[in-house]
């Protein structure tokens, strides 16, 4: 190897680094814990109405106002007593049980 000089020792250190954490991975309990154990300042803060709808907490709507001046009775009218026997006794009559009578009811429809 003529005309190359004298091998030199380069003594600099090398400092190979990872990749610097993403937003969401300095977020994670585990960067959190280990931020504390190891002395760093952490800073913590509630945000106002984060992850919230803003639509359903943005107080009084349209809706909401309809909903209290609605003064209709939205009540069902009651089946008669009855009706719920004698159905609970024409499906014993039959041995069928409350599940197997609705599989029934949906293939007729």
């Amino acid at each position: 190897m003529a005309g190359i000089g004298p091998i030199r020792q380069d003594w600099e250190p090398v400092v190979v680094r990872k990749k610097a954490p993403t937003a969401a991975a300095k977020k994670d309990e585990k960067a959190v814990n280990a931020a504390r154990r190891s002395g760093a300042e952490i800073e913590t803060m509630k945000k106002f109405n984060a992850g919230m709808n803003k639509a359903a907490s943005s107080g009084t709507s349209l809706n909401t106002k309809r909903l209290d001046d609605d003064t209709e009775n939205l009540a069902h009218e009651r089946v008669p007593s009855d009706l719920k026997k004698n159905l609970m006794q024409a499906r014993l009559d039959k041995k069928l049980t409350q599940a197997q009578l609705a599989q029934v009811f949906l293939w007729i429809h």
